[in-house]
């Protein structure tokens, strides 16, 4: 297995630090708000890893945290006369809930930082003690200059960053670019008792805290999105190797950015999504098969089309399900070696740095065998078997018995799908008004039609 690693920048042979265990942290919400739709991305995608290290035998330890109080939290406590606790547990709330929906299994620990400021206040003062921080005026820094290669997970180069950190000076630092572990309490905000007086940690410091306490001091995997290797990551690592000298995490992986229409989401723009909000309108497994289409590293544009596409898609499959009638097949009896090169082929897309794109892919190759009239009922039960087992493990077809049960929304699907083949099959021939009928037809009953490269998808007209 090979797993890019940001900080090597390159694909690096995976090996864990004890044989047959995985030790994994990825960092969670800021529990102010229910999380956005760019949030999804890695809370899906290191479901996945999991799911696939799990598969592969190893005993995996994956911890997520909870940032339970943070600017944010406090800002929208304000605003809604609230306290700091009671906006956090019920975004926290939420957050399980949402992840529930999504299929997201839940991390095997879910430290929230609150829980661990004395551990947090301990870990400050060893660092000041060390020469590595000072305290100010009740604030402590950690002092960049103290360490080697700071900027070494993000290429970030120390002088350019003091450089530009003098644009907003602050007078208590030693260094521009020196980064806060402990704030100094203001009035009315949450506060914690320390030597260096009231106030609360640093976001940075809560995850090396917390990271370590629960994984080592060196585990296997540290993960989020592509945004948090600049500050975040690289001060995480900054603070650990600073008491240790080890590194924090051995491999570092970073998901990209998720764009809406093209546009950065921002609500400035009114283009910004809730989880929740697009949950309403979609299925959660066709949000899974949205961002599992594309391998994590790469950007990905949010748009209808795209979403409509994977809706299309996923009732291929189920579709393929119900023909082969999958729930009555025992599965004992099938001989899943006849896929055999497509179950390796799946292996290694995912051994080659999670290439979940490259693996979903096969599951086309399976749904054609389903659907194959020239195959054997055997080989047909054999690859519907294979795509179940294959789409498990990344999450997909979860509720399957209740996905197929019949309903009268599910044969309306299927014959518009049909038609829709007609209509393909009717352009071909060069029978453009059979083809015209149908389309005009089915959009005076409220069904729009598009054709993409990749094929015909329809939705209902709002």
């Amino acid at each position: 297995m090979k797993i890019y690693n940001t900080m090597t920048r390159q694909k690096d042979e995976f090996k864990p630090v004890t044989e047959g265990k995985i030790n994994m942290y990825a960092c969670g919400p800021t529990v102010y708000n229910y999380f956005h739709i760019g949030n999804a991305r890695p809370f899906l995608f290191f479901d996945v890893v999991r799911r696939y290290f799990k598969y592969l035998g190893y005993e995996v330890t994956y911890v997520q945290n909870i940032t339970d109080i943070d600017d944010k939290i406090i800002d929208q406590a304000n605003q809604e006369n609230s306290t700091f606790h009671e906006i956090a547990k019920r975004y926290t709330d939420a957050f399980f809930d949402d992840l529930k929906l999504l299929n997201v299994n839940y991390a095997d620990y879910n430290p929230k930082a609150t829980e661990y400021i004395a551990e947090m206040i301990a870990l400050i003062d060893e660092l000041v003690q060390k020469g590595r921080a000072y305290e100010s005026n009740g604030d402590v820094y950690f002092a960049v200059e103290s360490v080697n290669a700071y900027g070494k997970l993000s290429g970030k180069n120390l002088e350019d960053l003091k450089a530009g950190a003098r644009v907003e000076a602050n007078t208590q630092k030693k260094n521009p670019a020196d980064f806060t572990l402990w704030k100094k309490a203001k009035e009315g905000e949450p506060k914690w008792d320390s030597p260096w007086g009231a106030g609360r940690p640093g976001w940075h410091t809560e995850c090396v805290v917390m990271s370590r306490k629960l994984l080592g001091e060196t585990f296997d995997i540290h993960g989020g999105g592509v945004d948090l290797v600049f500050p975040h990551h690289e001060n995480e690592i900054a603070q650990a190797e600073a008491l240790t000298g080890k590194p924090l995490a051995n491999y570092w992986m970073h998901n990209g950015f998720l764009n809406i229409d093209g546009n950065k989401m921002s609500k400035s723009l009114n283009n910004f999504f809730t989880t929740r909000d697009i949950m309403k309108k979609y299925d959660p497994e066709v949000i899974r098969f949205f961002f599992l289409s594309k391998h994590y590293r790469s950007p990905i544009d949010f748009n209808e089309e795209i979403i409509i596409e994977s809706k299309t898609a996923l009732n291929r499959f189920y579709s393929a399900f119900k023909d082969i009638d999958i729930l009555n097949i025992k599965t004992e009896s099938v001989d899943k070696s006849l896929f055999a090169e497509t179950i390796n082929a799946f292996k290694e897309a995912m051994d080659d740095d999670f290439n979940t794109a490259k693996a979903m892919a096969l599951f086309f190759d399976l749904t054609r065998e389903i659907k194959n009239q020239q195959n054997t009922l055997e080989k047909k039960q054999a690859a519907a078997v294979v795509l179940l087992e294959l789409g498990q493990i990344l999450g997909f077809f979860s509720n399957l018995a209740e996905k197929l049960n019949t309903s009268m929304d599910q044969h309306a699907e299927k014959l518009i799908e049909l038609l829709i083949e007609y209509r393909t099959q009717a352009k071909k021939d060069k029978n453009y008004a059979f083809s015209d009928k149908i389309r005009n037809d089915l959009t005076a009953i409220g069904i729009e039609l598009q054709d993409t490269p990749t094929g015909t998808i329809w939705k209902i007209k709002e």
